[in-house]
C-alpha cells in the first residue's frame, strides 16, 4: 500500500507500491491511474484506500492530467468531481491539508515542501519533463508563494534507474546537452538516461539542499508498476501535504 511515508516539520511525503488494492490483472492491485484502461470504480476504490491509509480525505486530493510538459498549476482546492483535469505536470499549493498527487510508472515523482512558508508541490518528471524544466518551474511557483529554496524539502520516489533506462545514443546526447547529470550507462554497457539524477542536479542548482531519493528502481522491482517492463500496467502515486 504505502511503501514510504515520512514527515518533516509538518510536511508529509508518501509513495505507494502496487499492493493492497482491488484492481485485476494487469493492473493488480493498487492502480491509482485513471487513464490506463482500468475499471474506473476500481481506481476510485484504490484512491479511497490509499487516502484512508494516509489519514487524508480522498476528496481533497489534487490530481493532474500529466502530459510530459513544463506547465504548473497553483491550486487552493480540489478540481471538483466533474471538472476536467488541466494538462499540467506540476501542482503547487499554499493551502494546508490539501494533498497533491503525482502518478508514475517509471518517471520520477517529485514531492516538495517548505514547512515554514507552508507551500507544497508535486511534479511529474519524465525524461521530456525533466528536460523541459518542470521541476525548476514548480520551485519558481513555490517561491512566488513565499517559499525559500534553502528551506524546501525534496523527496523523489520510485523510478526507473540509470542502469536500466536504455535509450539511443542520440537521445542520451540530447538529454545530456541540457542536463549533464542525466548522462548514464546501463548495467550492460549501453547508452542510458538517469532522470532522477537530472532532477536532483536541478534542485541542487536552485539551492534545495534537503533532498532524498528512493532506492527503488521500478523496472527492477516487482512491487512497483513499470511501463517499460510491462507496457499495460497501473500507476503508483506520490502524495505531499502540509498539516
Amino acid at each position: 500500500m504505502i511503501s514510504r511515508h515520512s514527515t518533516v516539520s509538518g510536511a508529509h511525503f508518501a509513495f505507494t507500491d502496487r499492493w493492497g488494492g482491488v484492481s485485476a490483472v494487469p493492473y493488480e492491485e493498487l492502480n491509482l491511474g485513471g487513464a490506463v484502461g482500468d475499471d474506473p470504480q476500481a481506481v476510485r476504490t484504490n484512491r479511497d484506500l490509499a487516502a484512508k491509509s494516509l489519514g487524508i480525505d480522498a476528496a481533497r486530493v489534487v490530481w493532474m492530467n500529466q502530459v510530459h510538459g513544463p506547465d504548473v498549476a497553483v491550486v487552493d482546492g480540489p478540481w471538483g468531481a466533474e471538472a476536467e483535469l488541466p494538462a499540467v505536470d506540476a501542482v503547487v499549493t499554499a493551502r494546508r491539508g490539501l494533498a497533491l498527487a503525482v502518478l508514475t510508472a517509471d518517471c520520477t515523482p517529485v514531492l516538495l515542501a517548505d514547512p515554514v512558508a507552508k507551500v507544497a508541490a508535486a511534479a511529474h518528471a519524465g525524461r521530456p519533463g525533466m528536460i523541459a524544466g518542470v521541476v525548476p518551474a514548480a520551485v519558481e511557483a513555490m517561491v512566488r508563494l513565499g517559499a525559500d529554496p534553502a528551506r524546501i524539502v525534496a523527496r523523489t520516489g520510485p523510478a526507473v534507474c540509470g542502469r536500466c533506462y536504455e535509450v539511443p545514443e542520440a537521445m542520451r546526447a540530447d538529454v545530456a546537452a541540457v542536463e549533464p547529470a542525466a548522462y548514464a550507462e546501463t548495467s550492460w554497457g549501453t547508452p542510458a538516461v538517469d532522470v532522477t539524477a537530472g532532477v536532483h542536479a536541478q534542485l541542487e542548482r536552485l539551492g534545495v539542499r534537503d533532498r532524498e531519493q528512493s532506492p527503488v528502481c521500478t523496472l527492477e522491482s516487482g512491487d512497483h508498476f513499470s511501463y517499460r517492463r510491462d507496457r499495460t500496467t497501473g500507476r503508483l502515486a506520490g502524495y505531499v501535504w502540509l498539516d
